[in-house]
């Protein structure tokens, strides 16, 4: 069973093939087996999950199954999730067990999936190679000295390597789709405002989204049909009619299936001088994806992105501005991390989150309350909003002349742990291409498209507001072309 895709084990739960305990324990036996060397969950506790298969079994045997009953899932560990250790990766919350489950856990427990355990993370979701938590870093399954990606690196090494078959990941700047490409996983950032933030420990508010890793576009699909929907107690959520994300997969009779289908081809990826951004050998393996969807009938289209180049330098004074407003929460006082000896209320405090944050959590700290700082603020801050407003602009325009966007997700293959640890610019830039969608709140997946020196890398498609479907579709319909997406990586029985 362990490398069955989600749909494949919903099919054997229904034909009781395999019971969901049963499952269940297959899963938690590989985790107990490799964690100790992935360290993709923080946190497992097997009696909780055995639990919830047991409810699951029983929901089957009452006829009161959907897609998703029975199936294990990993959980990201920045969803809060009810008697749950919930530390977003950080000392700072590292006791810290939630009385109450996000909007996505309250949403997985009515389908009747199994919660397996909370997976590692950059601390508050700030990092792109898993290197920041206070758990220390996660390890990619395709070598283990190199990095899974981040911010959901945890739940990407989690699913490569079979310890759980699909798990929720979150997308501030590319958090999802990094990951998901460095570990030849599929990986979904829908449209800000599909899937509640409510429960999600914010990073950066108006960029968070929540959103499912698997190995397949089919199984983001079923995912994302219980994530999504619209939630009152997140003033961001979108009251939109329920729709079925897998509607456009029924099967196509012709050898061209995306027969009209536009792909935009940005100048700012793929024009000569701008591909020295980009490693030649992830080049190579992108435009040969891009080949194969005009074989499957796609048009191949120029656009430009003008302002795509200034994502990065906004997205870093957005983002920690942002991050500055949201940690304040976290004082010693409530919950969480306190400092055992102080003297005073206000030393209490700045020995509380000296200790409790890390570095990379504290850096974007500073910078947040610098450019929020009076006689900046009008400088940095509202001038990285205009900056903001430009790009989204220029993907209104864009998709005015395509249907979707295509180019690398990732300007490398997974690099070595402690390559970038000491260059916080050169780990920035691992987002290059990803950060450009969230500033502009669009929805956005990476897809397995080959291999470099044996290690994978991924395809992005970017899509218009509320077109997960039709992404999902595009994916899919090349994911039935070839097999990247099937291969496991080596050494992990």
């Amino acid at each position: 069973m362990i490398g069955r895709s989600v749909s494949a084990l919903a099919q054997a739960l229904t034909e009781k093939t395999i019971s969901s305990v049963e499952l269940t324990q297959l899963y938690l036996d590989r985790i107990a087996r490799h964690n100790p060397l992935l360290n993709a969950f923080i946190t497992v506790d097997g009696e909780k999950s055995l639990a919830q298969a047991k409810a699951a079994d029983e929901m089957r045997a009452a006829g009161l199954a959907t897609p998703l009953t029975g199936i294990p899932l990993a959980q990201k560990d920045i969803f809060c999730a009810k008697g749950w250790l919930t530390t977003c990766g950080s000392k700072m919350l590292n006791n810290f067990v939630s009385p109450y489950d996000a909007s996505i856990i309250e949403r997985f427990n009515a389908a009747g999936a199994v919660i397996l355990g909370k997976t590692n993370m950059d601390e508050f979701a700030m990092g792109s190679s898993n290197e920041t938590s206070y758990y220390g870093a996660v390890k990619n399954p395709w070598d283990m000295a190199r990095v899974p990606g981040g911010s959901s690196g945890g739940s990407a090494a989690a699913v490569s390597a079979l310890l759980a078959p699909a798990a929720t990941g979150t997308d501030t700047g590319g958090s999802i789709r990094q990951p998901a490409a460095l570990c030849n996983l599929t990986g979904l950032k829908p449209t800000y405002g599909v899937v509640s933030r409510y429960g999600m420990i914010a990073y950066a508010s108006s960029l968070d989204q929540g959103g499912p890793m698997a190995r397949s576009a089919q199984d983001c699909a079923l995912l994302l049909n219980v994530m999504a929907g619209f939630d009152e107690r997140d003033s961001t959520s979108l009251d939109r009619t329920k729709e079925d994300y897998s509607r456009e997969f029924s099967a196509v009779a012709s050898d061209k299936p995306l027969a009209g289908l536009r792909i935009g081809l940005p100048r700012e990826f793929f024009g000569t001088s701008e591909r020295s951004g980009c490693a030649p050998e992830v080049m190579q393996l992108v435009d040969a994806a891009i080949a194969e969807y005009r074989r499957l009938g796609a048009q191949l289209v120029d656009i430009s992105l003008p302002n795509m180049k200034l994502s990065v330098p906004s997205y870093y004074v957005i983002a920690p501005a942002e991050a500055s407003s949201n940690l304040s929460r976290f004082d010693g006082v409530r919950y969480g991390y306190r400092a055992p000896d102080y003297s005073d209320l206000n030393e209490m405090y700045a020995r509380s989150r000296a200790q409790g944050f890390g570095a990379e959590v504290k850096r974007r700290i500073l910078i947040g309350t610098y450019v929020l700082s009076h006689g900046y603020y009008d400088a940095y801050y509202l001038q990285a909003q205009r900056i903001r407003r430009l790009i989204a602009n220029d993907f209104v325009a864009a998709f005015k002349q395509c249907d979707v966007i295509m180019g690398p997700t990732s300007p490398s293959i997974a690099f070595k742990l402690g390559e970038k640890a000491a260059d916080p610019v050169q780990m920035y830039l691992s987002d290059i291409y990803t950060i450009a969608v969230n500033l502009a709140g669009l929805p956005g997946m990476s897809i397995p498209c080959g291999f470099a020196n044996g290690l994978p890398a991924g395809l992005q498609l970017i899509g218009d507001y509320f077109s997960e479907a039709r992404l999902l579709n595009v994916a899919h319909r090349y994911q039935q072309a070839n097999a990247w997406h099937l291969q496991r990586p080596q050494g992990i029985d």
